[in-house]
Parts: C-alpha cells; structure tokens; sequence
C-alpha cells in the first residue's frame, strides 16, 4: 500500500523531500512527476519550473530558501506580536470591571466548544502538556473527518510527540473499523506504546487525557463538544472506558481472533442480543455501527444457522442455543 505524502511544516521537511532536493541540488534538476512524491518541495519555494523546459524543476539554493523562509518567519512573529498588543488593548480594561463574572480566573468545570477548529485546537493544547495516558473512543460515527480529532496530518505528529514524552495511547473501536485500512495504516505509523481493541457496542466518541480533562460530542454532527475537567466527572469517564476496555477484543499492536461458536459468529451473537431485546433492524444496525443492509444480511445468515422460519420463531430459538449465555460469561 503507497503511503500518501503527509503534510508538514518546512522545519520537518519529510525523507522524501530532504533526498529529492539534494539530488536536485547534485544534478541540478529533476523531473516534475518525481516530484509527486514529495509535493512539499513546490509548495516550500524549494523547486520551481526551468525557464527552457517545463517538464523539469531547478533548485533554489539553500541559502536564497532559508534567507526567503526566515524573511518570512521573521514577518509571522511581527504580526503574532501586534497581535498580542492588539488584544492587550481590547481586554485591558475589561479586566477592570468587577462583578460575578470577571472576578474568577479558575479554569471552568465544563467549556463548550463550538467549530471543529476550536475543538482541534483545545485537544492539542491539552495534549501538549500530557505525559501519563491518553484514552480514547472512536466510533462509525466519526469516520467522516474532521469531528473531534484534527485530520492526519495534525493527530499523527501531535499523537507521536505525546509518545515520545513516555506516554501510553489505549483506543477503543466498534468491530466494524477492526479491517479498517485506514485505521491500520494509522498504527503502522505510530512507534511507542499504542493499543487498540474492538468491541460490538461502544458509548459515543470519548479523549480523556491523562485524567484530568475529557472532550466528548455535544451534538450529532461533531461541531459542539465539551471540554470536562470536573474531577468527578472526568474519573467517570476513565472508568467507564476501562470497563469497556476489559470487555475488548485487542486488534493492535496483536490481533485477537474471537471465537464462533456452534456457527454463530460473535457479530451474529451481538445481533442476538438486541434481537431478543425486540429491537429493530435500524436500531441494531445504528448500536453495532453497521448500514442497516449489512444487518439484515447478518440477521438472515443468523436464522438460516439456527434454522429459523420467522421473526419470533428466530427468538425462541436463540433463547434455546445458548449463544446468549455464553457470550456473557
């Protein structure tokens, strides 16, 4: 599987980008398609189109790139700078009235955050000053990017800084993301101590960070989210996941195969389950993260093992295999 160029900064010009520049510098060229592989080259300023020939890429020399970048850092600082003053100004005297809401500098027990901006923002920040445990629940729910984590380019470095400080990442998933490629190309980029397990039924998606601090969703779409740091409320939350977390199948850093059992596979004995509580197919579907096809599909596969002819008839039956009993011990 290609790995897909990560963006970075300039200041951690990837291998990739460090090896094609050097030639570049050796040779004195290189054609635009190698350049594909490491498309920060282009966007940094540190290789631009020949005059004569289109089709290959000359470089700047080091010393014009970093005089250039350093002009350039040099202008951000200012700005951040006059920014600073800038709200300086603005808050100052604010600061000076006094009442019930502008006498306490206590961070607040429970913050709402508003933009997936801010949410990424904040759980950096607390990341950043993390060096114990960060725990964290990922569901079907929040496959689509940009909920509460920040995309990959952001959450590999931040999560890999945080491992390189010594610390210890444990993430649960629903067992639909347990093949997911994704979600393994994720791990086979992180070196330190990680874990993942899966598990059929998951509460919404959780990061509570070295026990001081959770962020959890605060609508359905993911653009509100809550930052707790109510003690109480936070240990909660702890435990909660490492109850699931007992409860888990491990899929990383070593993969666990669960057993079936009289041909009933664990997805079908977690359908089981919620089909003798008298739930839906769309509510089955919606707790095990599954499309409600790829349910139905399951529930038939489930009676024809069972030889079942009906809807009821598929519940009498499942009470009488012992699937059910089994599972919970």
């Amino acid at each position: 599987m290609t790995v897909p160029h990560t963006a970075h900064d300039v200041e951690e010009l990837c291998a990739a980008g460090t090896a094609l520049y050097e030639r570049a510098l050796r040779e004195g060229h290189v054609h635009t398609d190698e350049a594909g592989k490491a498309p920060c080259l282009v966007d940094f300023g540190l290789l631009h189109p020949a005059a004569e020939d289109l089709s290959v890429l000359e470089p700047v020399a080091p010393v014009v790139a970093l005089h250039r970048l350093l002009r350039i850092s040099g202008k951000r600082i200012a700005d951040e700078r006059r920014r600073e003053d800038r709200l300086t100004t603005v808050f100052e005297p604010l600061m000076r009235i006094t009442g019930r809401w502008t006498a306490t500098t206590d961070t607040p027990a429970i913050t709402t955050l508003s933009g997936t901006g801010p949410i990424n923002e904040a759980i950096t920040e607390a990341m950043s000053d993390a060096t114990r445990e960060i725990l964290s629940i990922q569901t079907n729910a929040g496959r689509a990017g940009g909920r509460q984590e920040a995309s990959e380019a952001v959450a590999l470095p931040r999560d890999q800084a945080f491992l390189d400080r010594g610390g210890r990442i444990r993430v649960l998933y629903q067992h639909t993301l347990r093949h997911s490629p994704s979600v393994l190309w994720r791990y086979e980029r992180l070196t330190g101590d990680v874990e993942a397990r899966s598990l059929d039924e998951l509460t919404d998606r959780l990061v509570a960070i070295d026990g001081a601090v959770a962020f959890l969703p605060a609508n359905k779409d993911g653009t509100l989210a809550l930052e707790v740091r109510h003690p109480a409320l936070v240990g909660y939350f702890v435990t909660a996941f490492d109850r699931f977390w007992r409860l888990a199948t491990p899929m990383y850093p070593v993969a666990v195969q669960r057993p079936s059992l009289n041909g009933v596979t664990p997805r079908q004995q977690a359908i089981a389950g919620l089909l003798v509580e008298g739930h839906t197919d769309a509510v089955i579907a919606e707790r095990l993260g599954l499309n409600i096809r790829t349910a139905r599909v399951h529930i038939a596969k489930l009676a024809e093992t069972l030889g079942s002819e009906s809807r009821a008839q598929l519940g009498y039956l499942i009470g009488r295999s012992g699937i059910l009993d089994d599972s919970e011990q």
